[in-house]
C-alpha cells in the first residue's frame, strides 16, 4: 500500500517529543535557577488562566457558526489548544521534577557550580563568558548554556586558573578559567 493514502500520526502529539529540548539524563535531576523555575510557572499559569480560556471561547464562538469543516477559526482555534494543552502537560512533568538550586550560595567562591558565570579563554586566545543554567531556561543567544553541555561539564568543579580539557568534533581544546562568579543573594 501507498504511504500516500495512509494516515499521518501527529508527531506533535507526544509529550516528551516537546520543543528542542534535551532530555534530561538518566538519573540525574532537572536543575534549575529560581529565576527560572519563576518563569517557567508565570508561563504555565499565563497559558491555564489567560491564552487557553481565549481560545476556547473562540473555538466556542466558531463552532456555533455552523459548519466546521471549513471554518477557520475553528480549525486553527482546535489546532492552538492541542498546543496550548500540549505545553501545559510539559511545562507541569518539568516543574514538578525540578530541583531548584540557588546559585548565590556559591557567591565569593573560586570554584565553578551550577549559576556560575564562568569566563574562560580558550587555547586560541579566544576570550568567552557562560553562565551554566537548567536546561529548561538556558538560552544560547544570552550566553547561558545548560548544565548538560559539553562546555558546562568541562568547567564544572574547576577553580580559578585551572586548565581543562573540552571534547569537541575538532579535536580536544584546552579552556582556562579565568574567572568565576555568582548572582548575589537577595534579602
Amino acid at each position: 500500500m501507498s504511504k500516500a493514502f495512509t494516515k499521518e500520526s501527529d508527531a506533535g502529539d507526544d509529550d516528551d517529543d516537546l520543543g528542542a529540548l534535551p532530555p534530561i539524563p538518566a538519573g540525574s535531576k532537572n536543575y534549575i535557577t529560581p529565576r527560572g523555575y519563576q518563569r517557567l510557572r508565570d508561563e504555565l499559569f499565563a497559558l491555564i488562566d489567560t491564552e487557553r480560556p481565549q481560545i476556547v471561547e473562540i473555538v466556542h464562538w466558531a463552532a456555533s457558526n455552523g459548519d466546521r469543516s471549513e471554518n477557520g477559526d475553528y480549525l486553527y482555534g482546535k489546532k492552538r489548544l492541542r498546543e496550548i494543552d500540549r505545553r501545559i502537560r510539559f511545562l507541569t512533568k518539568r516543574l514538578e521534577i525540578a530541583e531548584v538550586v540557588d546559585p548565590a550560595v556559591h557567591a565569593g567562591s573560586e570554584q565553578v557550580f551550577f549559576g556560575a558565570t564562568v569566563t574562560y579563554v580558550e587555547d586560541d586566545g579566544m576570550e568567552r563568558s557562560v553562565t551554566i543554567m537548567g536546561i529548561d531556561e538556558a538560552n544560547s543567544a544570552q550566553g547561558e548554556v545548560s548544565w548538560i553541555s559539553p562546555v558546562a561539564r568541562a568547567l564544572l568543579k574547576a577553580r580559578v586558573g585551572d586548565e581543562v580539557a573540552l571534547q569537541t568534533p575538532g579535536g580536544v581544546r584546552l579552556l582556562e578559567v579565568l574567572d568565576v562568579s555568582y548572582p548575589e543573594a537577595k534579602s
